[in-house]
């Protein structure tokens, strides 16, 4: 129950954020291998990225790539949260004294995180080529001519069978250790000490808030490097042979 649970608040969550990928794909493509001031910056900002691919590409693009995203949020968040969250009822994240251990709690994350996000890199891949097409007055990155999630897997699959399909995931596990890890140990530990210091009511949903708030801006600062490079993997051209150009 727990990993399902997981894995349909994660979709949840998805269907709100889905917009925001779109635009960090395209900016983290943008500029990919060359200096600044030598290419055109299509997306100036978060904002102007939003209004530039709505006007061209349409308000529907704002949600390119959902059916991967829904899919993969559930398979890697499922595992990811499911797993963490057995181990912390199990008792394996605290001491002997029944506080939480913060290098006990960062490993099971990062292990956690590593099982979920592998087993899902496909269907991140496809996401990622899937946000990145562009009309062709703001491409930015290599543009995949994929027609949806299930015709970009067959397609990929046919062509460099399974090494194609999880091409890239070795690269992506570093974003993902580092993200998993910094995220599920900054939300428990920033929920115990929000208790302890009896900031907010015990049982009130404002502590989960709380610490959702505090973990996903130490995730971010943590994850971001690392994503850039993640997303710039999955989206490289490849050749005959599945390998990158």
């Amino acid at each position: 129950m727990d990993f399902l649970m997981s894995g349909l608040a994660a979709c949840g969550a998805c269907l709100f954020t889905n917009p925001l990928e779109v635009v960090k794909t395209r900016m983290q493509l943008q500029g990919e291998l060359q200096a600044p001031g030598t290419y055109q910056r299509h997306y100036r900002n978060v904002f102007h990225a939003f209004i530039t691919i709505g006007r061209v590409d349409g308000l529907a693009a704002l949600q390119k790539g959902l059916a991967p995203a829904l899919l993969y949020q559930f398979l890697m968040n499922g595992i990811r949260l499911g797993t963490y969250g057995l181990a912390e009822a199990g008792g394996y994240l605290h001491t002997a004294e029944g506080t939480l251990s913060p290098p006990r709690s960062a490993a099971a994350g990062a292990l956690a995180g590593v099982m979920g996000a592998y087993l899902g890199s496909p269907i991140y891949m496809v996401k990622t080529h899937l946000q990145a097409q562009a009309a062709s007055e703001i491409a930015v990155g290599h543009q995949y001519k994929h027609q949806g999630m299930f015709q970009a897997l067959s397609e990929i699959g046919q062509k460099h069978g399974l090494v194609g399909l999880w091409r890239g995931a070795l690269g992506g596990l570093p974003r993902v250790i580092i993200g998993s890890s910094t995220q599920l140990c900054t939300f428990s530990s920033t929920k115990d000490l929000i208790t302890q210091w009896e900031i907010l009511p015990p049982q009130s949903w404002k502590v989960a808030l709380a610490a959702a708030m505090v973990s996903g801006i130490a995730v971010v600062l943590a994850m971001t490097p690392f994503d850039v490079v993640s997303t710039r993997l999955y989206n490289q051209p490849t050749d005959s042979q599945g390998k990158h150009l």
